[in-house]
């Protein structure tokens, strides 16, 4: 007999590696020859200007530049390496203060009390 119970099996316990797929520079990051832009399974993104792509459907740069994502007919997305020069860079818009959107709720709100103590006192009155 046994003075210690046996360990039992488990069927847990296995997991792959992650892949690390995904995109490695977004628009408007400088790229240099060579990069790899976006490690992928199947063509999710298209090489455009400026790019190669590899075996495995890896994109990368193939001059320096900043990178670029463009969306085409059928709703593909390309991705290019366009020079420095080239590149228009949009201004950020500015962003929306959630404190004056708040504020001007809060003001709102109190207005509304305001007019509402104003009209109780006038109907108290008439009576």
């Amino acid at each position: 007999m046994a003075h210690k119970k046996g360990q039992g099996s488990t069927k847990n316990g296995r997991d792959s590696q992650s892949k690390r797929l995904g995109v490695k520079l977004y628009g408007g990051q400088a790229a240099i020859s060579g990069n790899i832009i976006i490690r992928q399974r199947g063509t999710k993104f298209h090489p455009g200007e400026g790019v190669g792509i590899g075996k495995d459907h890896t994109i990368y740069a193939t001059r320096d530049g900043v990178v670029t994502f463009t969306t085409k007919k059928n709703n593909r997305k390309f991705v290019s390496v366009l020079p420095i020069g080239e590149v228009a860079v949009a201004p950020a818009k500015p962003a929306v203060k959630a404190k004056s959107v708040a504020a001007a709720a809060v003001a709102a709100a109190k207005e509304e009390a305001a007019e509402n103590k104003a009209s109780k006192k006038a109907s108290n009155e008439e009576e």
